[in-house]
């Protein structure tokens, strides 16, 4: 079991409730648009980390899918 991995993944979390937490605060269109970023920054994160796992990079590819819908779609 790696810790660091593990320290990591916490402190992302972390990070990621806050900064969802932070974008609430934002006038009505910049919010959806600054969530659906992160929704995408996040299926990015996990295509790069995926190295070949399918299931992974497919994952990451609806993460992208649903942050753009969510940024210029949905409100």
């Amino acid at each position: 079991m790696n810790l660091s991995r593990q320290a990591l993944g916490a402190v992302g979390l972390i990070i990621g409730f806050g900064l969802y937490a932070l974008a609430g605060r934002l006038p009505a269109p910049w919010d959806s648009v600054l969530v659906g970023a992160m929704f995408v920054a996040l299926g990015v994160g996990a295509c790069v980390y995926a190295r070949g796992e399918r299931w992974i990079q497919a994952l990451g590819a609806l993460l992208i899918l649903y942050g753009v819908v969510r940024a210029f779609l949905l409100r």
